[in-house]
């Protein structure tokens, strides 16, 4: 099987994560973790017309579509602007430099993230400080930034990752208690609240990628960067272009991170649909976590769930699988042609490049566990409940699950003496699968 896997990163330019072939099974529908190339036929038809009219215009970079989606987005992530950037990874670099990150200066984030929240502030020679995860949230554990603050701390990067905010409370008072920027990697989580205020607008800056895996895609990279400042958003507008304002004079050095237009045209057909979208991922988690108990296996794995005073945009459906058996589970998957993916097997604290910090293994036990045990399922709106589609989230659940992995005799999953509270009772998130989902 050729499954197609969604980034849940700020931007993964693999090209395999755009492959929507499958070949279907004999007595299942192929189910791949994601499909880009599925949209509506008139959503189609509107796209095609918006990318004649720009290339009719000629305004290819920075024109007026540009200018459209920019004023759509502030208003969408609720703040006073929103800059356009050529990618999700490059959002994070204009920001860590619009707020004064630079060499030699410390920023705090989490090692259980895509590999562009710390490129990016290595890229501008500062230095990543890693900090362990909630093990229900998998984001950013509040308790543990403040003890990793040092003179050098600059900026503190919470990632909402999966498509749910940080708790970004806590993180905001120690950063304004220690002078620190809070710059949120918010790549995954377009839509998503923490006390009714959406992402983007709960820090100095908020970075976005829409790669044509995120739940607002374009067809090619672009991102965007949000902020309430002013005073901010010019350096931002500044940045992308050089440092060059008027024409030639240049104030300050920036790069060539401009967003083109084409790709703002399609955002600015799609943009109207994302609540829509996102309200059909709802459902989908809701509907898994409905059928994972109906089979008795909300015990036997650690299953999402919304957290209090948070809309979840659910970016990535991950499970949890505990005792060593996620690996196994894929495979299993995979033979039964239902598409998966294993997100930041490695963390970052642990990649090659980043050896010379000196973090060794087991120093962040939840995000190494979490590595370890997590997988994706798929959860895009075109995964629906009906029968008559062929990528169906009741074909999934009750055709691989209910059927072979709730035959807990031949589960290949469990081993033949334990018990599902067994299985489980050393979880942190057994509780948390057990939570209603909401929208």
């Amino acid at each position: 099987m050729t499954s197609t896997a969604a980034s849940a990163s700020s931007a993964d330019s693999s090209p395999a994560l755009l492959s929507t072939k499958t070949t279907a099974a004999a007595d299942l529908p192929s189910v791949p973790l994601l499909d880009v190339g599925r949209i509506d036929p008139a959503l189609k038809e509107r796209i095609r017309a918006a990318i004649d009219r720009v290339c009719q215009s000629g305004a290819f970079i920075l024109g007026p579509d540009v200018t459209r989606l920019e004023e759509s987005v502030s208003q969408y992530c609720q703040t006073s602007h929103a800059v356009g950037c050529s990618s999700g990874s490059d959002s994070l670099l204009l920001a860590l430099v619009a707020c004064g990150i630079e060499a030699g200066d410390e920023v705090i984030m989490p090692s259980y993230t895509f590999f562009a929240t710390a490129g990016a502030v290595w890229r501008i020679g500062a230095k990543p400080v890693f900090v362990d995860i909630d093990p229900v949230s998998y984001n950013l554990d509040p308790a543990l930034v403040e003890p990793a603050i040092t003179p050098a701390t600059k900026a503190i990067i919470p990632v909402h990752l999966y498509g749910q905010c940080a708790e970004m409370d806590p993180i905001n008072e120690i950063a304004q208690r220690h002078g620190l920027s809070v710059i949120e990697d918010a790549c995954q989580a377009i839509g998503a609240e923490y006390q009714g205020r959406r992402a983007g607008s709960l820090g100095d800056a908020g970075c976005f990628s829409f790669y044509p895996t995120k739940n607002l895609g374009a067809m090619g990279d672009a991102g965007m960067v949000t902020s309430a400042s002013n005073e901010l958003a010019e350096r931002l507008r500044l940045l992308r272009v050089h440092g060059m304002a008027p024409r030639y004079h240049h104030k300050i050095v920036g790069v060539n991170a401009r967003i083109d237009s084409i790709q703002a045209a399609v955002l600015n057909e799609k943009l109207p649909h994302l609540d829509a979208w996102t309200a059909m991922r709802c459902e989908n988690a809701e509907r898994y976590a409905r059928l994972f108990a109906e089979c008795g296996l909300d015990s036997q794995f650690g299953l999402p769930g919304e957290l209090p005073e948070r809309r979840h945009a659910w970016n990535q459906y991950i499970v949890r699988v505990p005792d060593g058996r996620r690996d196994a589970l894929r495979t299993y998957l995979a033979e039964k042609q239902v598409g998966s993916e294993i997100y930041y097997p490695v963390p970052l604290h642990q990649q090659e490049c980043f050896a010379s910090l000196g973090y060794e293994t087991g120093c962040l036990p939840e995000t190494e566990r979490a590595a370890a045990e997590t997988i994706a399922l798929p959860i895009f709106p075109g995964l629906t409940a009906s029968s008559s589609t062929p990528w169906s989230a009741a074909s999934l659940n009750s055709g691989v699950l209910r059927r072979q992995v709730c035959r807990r005799q031949k589960c290949k999953l469990m081993r033949p003496s334990e018990s599902p509270a067994a299985a489980t009772s050393s979880s942190p998130l057994r509780r948390s699968s057990r939570r209603g989902l909401s929208a």
